[in-house]
């Protein structure tokens, strides 16, 4: 017979999501003593460990990891159930979990989080910001449940969903040289001093590859922001490549040039990403639905 309960699951997932016992018990509203037992009971029930300990905190287990996609599926069915079979008109509640790169939660997160939260107020989103990198981590170990990123991804455990097209642009100080050419040419770029994200980053990558493409020249400066990056940029020390939406009120404010570059391939397209063997419920399912363009007629 199952000896094992939703307490059990529940704590299970709660722990995986917070990273330690005390968090998930503020999340759970119960004791610490009541989760620690809770785990302890579906570990023996399972006979597995579901977690190490490393520095101080929770991490699944190689087994935990396998196992959490299951419990989630559990948990999130059981609320469909209830949802179902009540009287009242069909709403959406809980919590999602969202992961996003930095321009867009820096710079698109009204666009990005609005339709959602306008059509189901009830649901609470929290919402990370990390570079792409970090976010495809996060989903791949199941922190978030959608990540929302600038880069492409290529992982067989990664689903890709299309949300929309952006593009970066080359920036300069109003008092840089380049911007007195109504007209650049790639050669004029030789020996310029450029400003990049740091590694790990998709606009770092798309940075470099329209770097191939001009003469060699110097990276002075790696910043972690892209507010960073153009500050930098305004206060006369490079040029860099940033988002369009990143410069929006510093052109219109003459802090900042936008260069001409259409040699120049800066396009990318930004993407919603889900780990395959997560049980896609009616959260996730709502929340894919607010990024997708209108069906024509």
């Amino acid at each position: 017979m199952i000896g094992i309960s939703i307490r059990q699951l529940e704590v299970f997932v709660a722990i995986s999501a917070t990273g330690s016992v005390r968090a998930a018990a503020e999340r759970l509203f119960v004791t610490q003593p009541a989760v620690s037992m809770a785990l302890a009971e579906l570990e023996r029930q399972l006979s597995t460990t579901l977690f190490d300990r490393a520095h101080g905190r929770l991490r699944l287990s190689p087994r935990g990891t396998e196992m959490l996609p299951m419990a989630q599926e559990i948990m999130e069915r059981l609320r469909e159930m209830v949802r179902q079979t009540d009287d009242q008109p069909l709403t959406l509640t809980g919590e999602l979990s969202l992961g996003a790169s930095n321009t867009i939660g820096n710079y698109l997160v009204g666009e990005l989080l609005s339709p959602f939260m306008t059509a189901h107020p009830a649901v609470a989103l929290k919402l990370s910001v990390d570079n792409t990198e970090a976010i495809i981590s996060d989903v791949l170990e199941h922190r978030v449940e959608v990540g929302c990123i600038e880069g492409p991804v290529n992982h067989p455990k990664i689903e890709v969903l299309p949300w929309r097209e952006d593009s970066l642009v080359v920036c300069a100080a109003p008092s840089h040289p380049l911007v007195q050419y109504r007209r650049l040419h790639p050669t004029f770029f030789a020996g310029e001093k450029w400003i990049l994200r740091e590694r790990g980053s998709a606009m770092r990558v798309l940075a470099e590859q329209a770097l191939t493409s001009l003469p060699p020249g110097e990276i002075i400066l790696e910043l972690g922001q892209v507010e960073a990056i153009k500050q930098a940029v305004i206060a006369g020390l490079g040029i860099a490549c940033l988002p369009y939406a990143a410069t929006i009120d510093s052109v219109a404010a003459g802090r900042l040039k936008i260069l001409n570059t259409p040699f120049l391939d800066l396009h990318r397209r930004l993407s919603l990403i889900l780990h395959k063997s997560r049980y896609r419920g009616a959260l996730i399912n709502a929340f894919v639905a607010s990024l997708r363009p209108p069906a024509a007629d």
